[in-house]
């Protein structure tokens, strides 16, 4: 499947075509459209359906195309937004008053869009008769896949509904508590990692597999503080049987290329690939990049829509190589105007150095996410909304660093530090066995919380980081964040954590209720 979706029209809302004769009331279905009574019957339309599951990555409020990094970076510490669309702005800024404007309803419709897809494959692909190792194969795919969205959608709104069937015009869901949603999530997870395959060759590469299952169930057990299942189910990846697929790339920087994608370091990657843009969806011609870019793209190559505070930036330039040198992570995460440590006149923006992009004193301070920009390849050019670049959900260094976590909380710190020594030493860091041994419990998780930084700034892991680390329900720990990012003043205990419920969903449907205090 590797850059090659193969979509099923209409993204599988299926509907019945009539025609009608000279005047009379017969409706006549015309036998050569497909809809619900007539798909579902072969596993060609199962791989159909699946797939269609898949493309609906591409919409802009899904997983990591256009706006959930907005939620997930721009919305945290580390990032905040100068974007001139003040509803756009308002999301980092922690005081959204426009609760349906397109950013907050897109994201919300487009996630349920996704379960709604799978939910139609999880219902219809049973019936088929057909090979039984290729039907486990996609059904394990679209528990993944529902998995996926009900995770961020219960971390992104906390109180949601639960929907497990296909859903029809006429429902008007109720929320559920958000134990139910996670306990779903993890059976999703468990099931799809019992069908789903360790690995895919061709062009099926970039389906789910069996450890990008066990990796994110360790990631939603975690963010739950479910440590020892958490740990369990890493261990399938870092120490069990699939050790042997995963593994650091050598260069940092390639994790975030179109030119080094799907290699041994990524468990789950949103597979993009360039055709003209503005094309449609679900068809054959679709775009089907990633228009992430032009909004986190500085000023003349995109919208300037996305900056990174900086004090990430001296968080980098805290601790040095074993070597003395600067870490090289700093290069391939910020855009700035020592992007290259000689200074200004010797980094690149897009081909051309940041002193002759005359950018004035104000912006000479500005920080960009680098990650996921084009500018490598896109010399002196305006982003536009068609990235190749795929969207690494899951790296194994995240799983080596999460790992790590569960096992410092369950009190085996010394057990720990190996893996977080693995993640530095690729950066050419010295061991955190070597440079700070000895640590305890609560030291080795303020040091964890450091190394997180370095490694996964800009790749939406942020915002729930924070959530589990208790940063959002603490007043001491929400002035750490103050004290690093204004915008966090906006922030009120019981109220930010979540985002609001788009209130055009509250109009149309009297059995969801706002979430609190919005």
């Amino acid at each position: 499947m590797k850059k090659y979706i193969h979509y099923l029209f209409a993204g599988l809302l299926l509907t019945t075509f009539y025609s009608c004769k000279k005047s009379t009331q017969l409706d006549i279905p015309n036998p050569n459209v497909s809809d619900e009574s007539n798909f579902w019957q072969t596993s060609n339309d199962a791989l159909l359906g699946i797939n269609a599951v898949y493309g609906n990555f591409y919409r802009n409020g899904a997983p990591h195309s256009r706006w959930t990094p907005f939620y997930m970076d721009i919305r945290s510490d580390d990032g905040y937004s100068t974007s001139p669309w003040n509803e756009l702005r308002s999301v980092g800024g922690l005081n959204i008053t426009q609760y349906s404007f397109e950013v907050n309803y897109d994201t919300w419709w487009h996630h349920w869009r996704g379960v709604y897809r799978a939910n139609q494959v999880l219902a219809r692909v049973p019936g088929i008769t057909m090979d039984q190792a290729l039907k486990d194969r996609i059904l394990g795919e679209a528990k993944f896949i529902r998995a996926l969205y009900y995770f961020n959608l219960v971390t992104i709104w906390g109180n949601i509904p639960l929907i497990l069937q296909p859903s029809l015009p006429s429902d008007k869901p109720s929320q559920v508590p958000q134990a139910q949603v996670w306990a779903q999530i993890e059976k999703d997870l468990t099931e799809a990692a019992a069908s789903l395959p360790p690995s895919y060759t061709g062009n099926e590469i970039g389906r789910a597999t069996k450890g990008a299952a066990y990796a994110l169930l360790g990631k939603a057990l975690l963010q739950q503080k479910k440590y020892q299942p958490a740990i369990d189910a890493f261990a399938w990846l870092v120490t069990g049987a699939g050790q042997s697929l995963y593994d650091l790339v050598p260069v940092y920087g390639d994790n975030f290329k179109h030119t080094t994608e799907n290699n041994k370091e990524s468990v789950f990657e949103i597979q993009f690939k360039m055709r003209p843009e503005n094309s449609g969806e679900d068809g054959p011609t679709s775009n089907v990049g990633t228009s992430r870019a032009p909004f986190f793209a500085p000023p003349g190559h995109g919208f300037n829509d996305a900056n990174m505070n900086r004090w990430v930036v001296h968080e980098f330039l805290k601790e040095t190589t074993a070597a003395g040198g600067r870490d090289p992570r700093l290069a391939a995460t910020a855009l700035y105007d020592s992007t290259d440590e000689r200074g200004p006149d010797f980094t690149l923006v897009y081909g051309s150095t940041f002193t002759s992009k005359n950018y004035n004193n104000d912006i000479r301070n500005r920080v960009w996410y680098r990650k996921y920009l084009d500018d490598y390849f896109r010399i002196n050019q305006f982003e536009i909304f068609n990235s190749p670049i795929n969207f690494r959900v899951i790296r194994f260094a995240d799983v080596l660093l999460m790992y790590a976590e569960a096992l410092n909380a369950v009190n085996r710190t010394n057990d720990a530090y190996a893996f977080v020594d693995r993640v530095r030493e690729r950066a050419g860091m010295r061991k955190l066995s070597v440079a700070m041994p000895g640590l305890n419990q609560v030291q080795f998780q303020k040091q964890l919380e450091h190394e997180r930084v370095m490694e996964l700034t800009g790749e939406s892991v942020r915002w729930n980081d924070l959530a589990r680390w208790g940063y959002f329900d603490d007043a001491a720990k929400l002035a750490e964040l103050k004290a690093r990012d204004p915008e966090f003043n906006n922030f009120v205990i019981g109220r930010n954590k979540f985002m609001p419920i788009p209130q055009i969903e509250i109009d149309i449907n009297p059995n969801l209720i706002q979430n609190p205090n919005w």
